[in-house]
């Protein structure tokens, strides 16, 4: 299991287009992915689940990743709301 804290770099922050890419970059892996924010646990592939989080620009979370590719998916991740920024 690798975890990783990550900082919004949107200037938007996490709305509805930036989270549906979201959960395209992490079902693109085999493991699990999840998205800790506070004391919320949510799966970074379900639409649902990232939209109940209304993260804004500069919010800190934690990437979680369990599985074969776990350091990829946590790159991907962090990768994406980087180059998004």
């Amino acid at each position: 299991m690798i975890k990783k804290p990550v900082t919004v770099k949107l200037r938007d922050g996490l709305d509805a287009r930036p989270i549906a890419l979201l959960v395209q970059e992490a079902s693109q892996y085999a493991s699990r992915v999840y998205i800790e924010v506070a004391d919320k646990k949510v799966n970074a592939k379900s639409i649902m689940g990232m939209m109940s989080l209304s993260m804004g620009e500069g919010e800190e979370f934690t990437v979680v990743a369990e599985g074969e590719d776990e350091a990829e998916a946590v790159a991907g991740v962090e990768r994406f709301l980087s180059e998004q920024a």
